[in-house]
């Protein structure tokens, strides 16, 4: 049996543990902290046996010298291009890494950074086939464009949308109220969005992660994901003309939406 833990580090970051409970071995994805893992590992009796990065950030690679040193995993897989060079294993958009019989995909999504990948194996976890997505795609919002063009973040998630809409996201940051907030600043009548609200706002009073979420929800509700949708794509184009921008294509609805979270 295998199971997913959230390890909460720095202030809203999610470094995530995927286990096996038989033989107690651990898989941690972008520990930007060593500490919280070590004592999470301690605390459960698990031993570190994979490491996989997703981009070069330091908040989730600053970690992996420590644990490297104090829990020698086998392996640490790493991007293939990137301009982190620690790691045992280079990986690339299109490999396969194996992890206690579950084949991650690796999936290329530059954007957030050039680097940028995301693991995804359909093979379920609590009923869930996974996403590792690192900050590309965050509920309700993605990351911000440090290195890649808006045409490849959308592209990055197109492939992102594709998947398998009962996919459960892992995403590396608990940003769920801010990004709602812009959401529904952007698209004020969607009723959707406010029932979601609510329910986000719930769980964080209850101290409660808000991830993972599940892929087809984010279809719904994320603007990030609806740059065909109508409704958003007026709001892109009432945004653009009011800021000099285009919204005429994809690409360019997708730029002015993620314009409006830059600025809001």
């Amino acid at each position: 049996m295998r199971s997913i833990a959230a390890i909460p580090a720095f202030n809203d970051n999610y470094i995530w543990c995927l286990y096996d409970t038989d033989t107690r071995k651990a898989l941690v994805v972008d520990p930007g902290q060593a500490s919280p893992v070590e004592t999470y590992l301690a605390d459960n009796d698990l031993t570190l046996d994979t490491i996989l990065i997703t981009h070069h950030h330091p908040d989730h690679v600053g970690g992996v010298a420590t644990l490297e040193a104090n829990c020698r995993p086998a392996r640490i897989v790493a991007p293939e291009r990137s301009p982190y060079q620690g790691g045992t294993e280079r990986v690339a958009g299109g490999d396969v890494v194996e992890w206690q019989g579950i084949a991650f995909e690796v999936i290329a999504v530059p954007g957030h950074t050039l680097d940028h990948l995301a693991y995804y194996t359909k093979t379920p976890v609590s009923g869930h086939p996974v996403l590792f997505c690192g900050d590309t795609l965050f509920v309700c919002g993605c990351g911000r464009l440090f290195e890649g063009s808006p045409a490849q973040m959308r592209a990055s998630l197109a492939k992102l949308r594709a998947l398998p809409g009962d996919t459960a996201v892992y995403c590396a940051h608990e940003y769920t109220l801010a990004n709602v907030r812009y959401a529904r600043h952007l698209l004020p009548d969607d009723e959707a969005l406010q029932h979601f609200e609510s329910q986000c706002q719930q769980q964080r009073s209850r101290n409660e992660p808000t991830v993972p979420v599940i892929l087809e929800n984010e279809r719904q509700l994320n603007p990030f994901l609806r740059w065909d949708d109508p409704d958003v794509e007026e709001a892109a184009r009432i945004y653009a003309e009011a800021h000099g921008l285009a919204a005429g294509s994809a690409d360019e609805v997708f730029a002015a939406v993620r314009h409006g979270k830059d600025h809001f």
